[in-house]
């Protein structure tokens, strides 16, 4: 079956989930309605109020989450009454035993149980209640997308080519030039180190933006330089920070994340890498036809769209004047070759040897890696060696994430609509 990632990883809640039920904490109803209770926002007829804002403000910050400001969370808050009204117009509510199995799964993440995670949140003055709404909000929405958008999406095998395609002519990063910035977070001011540093985020549009920053804000040495380091291997960073890395472009500053006593950001300048082995090889599908004269061949080649049209033009003709192959190209005769190495898919050339006439025209260049590339798991046992880090991904893992991607993205529209669509306004 299909593996559909749309819930359960803590990166997908922490995108967007909240309240759903509707329900305050017994001390937020002691402040009345001028207080913490008082409506913010309303969402069609469901009311936004300070009190859940500020609740899923601090969850947020415990959590470390990109994104935790006041104004960020009013508008996730707006777009999880959104889901959920999606969600019960289609009967969708999320039970008992789901909102139990996701508190479960949320609090393990941290080597937590239920009861102990929901100590730290109070602790940390964040009710059970808010765990619970922001956990059933994000299994409701889960389950809206499942019976309505899934359905919809579908990945073709010609799309999964050009995913593998692309993996392989990328170059694997080896070495990268990093620009730092360390804001000091001392005990009781993480929040506003980490509220520092997503405001450089957002106002960092270019390598002397982040400099600037850097020379202001950042509490190593490198501050001076803009934050500037030497270019260095990737192997000799973090394994922790090298996904984060390998995730970015060039020119692309990072999320800040919290480190012992401070919040961090990089500027990622530039890399350098090299191509996989055996990355620049390629594979050619191609047709030979055989021919009287070069006049016949170029009559025979008038108007040709692709090869399967020649095929069919040539279906009249002896099965030893017409071949279609799938070569790489050292398995190609040298003539041939050097030919099919000018042409464009699609496109035709006319060889003349030896008193023999060739047509040729060909299909499709690929990279022979893409033939090698497994299209499922193979069963292993723990005494097999690992796969080497160099290794193709596998098509069907490939598959699944330009599927869930698709997914994400058709979710996200209909988000829109309901947000284009919803009546949103101000007390």
């Amino acid at each position: 079956m299909r593996r559909i990632l749309l819930g359960a990883a803590l990166v997908a809640i922490l995108a967007g989930t909240g309240n759903v039920a509707g329900l305050v904490a017994p001390q937020a109803m002691a402040q009345g309605a001028g207080g913490l209770f008082r409506p913010v926002v309303y969402v069609n007829d469901s009311a936004v109020t300070a009190y859940e804002i500020d609740q899923r403000l601090r969850f947020m910050q415990m959590l470390r989450a990109p994104n935790a400001d006041r104004a960020s969370v009013e508008k996730i808050l707006i777009d999880d009454r959104l889901k959920s009204f999606a969600a019960r117009q289609a009967g969708i509510t999320a039970s008992e035993e789901q909102i139990g199995a996701g508190l479960e799964e949320f609090a393990a993440r941290g080597g937590l149980s239920v009861e102990e995670f929901t100590q730290l949140l109070g602790r940390n003055g964040i009710d059970r209640q808010t765990f619970e709404d922001f956990v059933a909000s994000g299994i409701e929405w889960r389950e809206f997308v499942r019976a309505r958008v899934v359905g919809m999406v579908a990945v073709s095998d010609a799309e999964v080519d050009q995913q593998m395609q692309d993996i392989i002519e990328t170059p694997e990063i080896t070495h990268v030039s990093l620009s730092e910035l360390i804001i000091p977070a001392p005990p009781g001011q993480e929040g506003e180190a980490m509220a520092l540093a997503e405001r450089i985020v957002a106002q960092t549009a270019s390598e002397a933006d982040f400099a600037a920053f850097a020379r202001q804000y950042s509490a190593t040495p490198s501050g001076q330089q803009g934050g500037r380091l030497p270019m260095m291997p990737l192997a000799n960073l973090p394994p922790t920070l090298r996904p984060v890395l390998l995730q970015m472009t060039p020119g692309q500053v990072s999320q800040p994340f919290a480190v012992e006593g401070a919040v961090v950001l990089f500027f990622l300048r530039d890399t350098r890498g090299t191509l996989r082995p055996g990355a620049t090889e390629q594979q050619l599908d191609f047709m030979r036809v055989r021919l009287a004269s070069a006049e016949e061949a170029a009559r025979l080649a008038t108007d040709l769209d692709n090869c399967d049209m020649l095929e069919v033009r040539t279906g009249n003709l002896p099965l030893a004047q017409v071949q279609r192959q799938t070569l790489s190209q050292g398995q190609i005769p040298s003539g041939e070759a050097l030919r099919l190495a000018s042409l464009d898919e699609n496109e035709t050339a006319i060889l003349s040897l030896g008193g023999a006439t060739t047509l040729l025209m060909l299909c499709k260049r690929s990279p022979a890696l893409l033939a090698n590339a497994p299209e499922a798991p193979v069963a292993t046992s723990p005494d097999d060696p690992p796969r080497p880090a160099d290794a193709l991904p596998i098509r069907s893992d490939v598959r699944d994430q330009i599927f869930n991607g698709k997914i994400a993205a058709a979710a996200e529209n209909y988000l829109a609509d309901l947000r284009a669509n919803a009546i949103i306004r101000r007390p």
